[in-house]
């Protein structure tokens, strides 16, 4: 693992003190890659929402959608 030193203003080393202590993180770092981790997520949903939106459109996801869904899913997990 490497490593990275961020400079931060006192309040802002206060507040992820905080946080550290209130959310039981073991300490500044484990926090600071969870809030990294959390912005890659994010990003990911986005550049998939805006592929979404970039695509042709399907066929409507109607009951007969959801049903199909359902019945395929039973299908591959045993249970139907």
């Amino acid at each position: 693992m490497s490593t990275m030193n961020i400079s931060l203003p006192v309040s802002l080393k206060s507040f992820v003190d905080e946080q550290v202590v209130q959310r039981g993180y073991g300490s500044s770092s484990e926090y600071v890659r969870e809030l990294i981790r959390k912005d890659q997520d994010r990003q990911h949903v986005r550049a998939l929402l805006l592929a979404g939106a970039a695509s042709e459109p399907s066929s409507a996801a109607d009951a007969t959608y959801f049903d199909t869904l359902r019945k395929t899913l039973r299908k591959r997990t045993g249970q139907g």
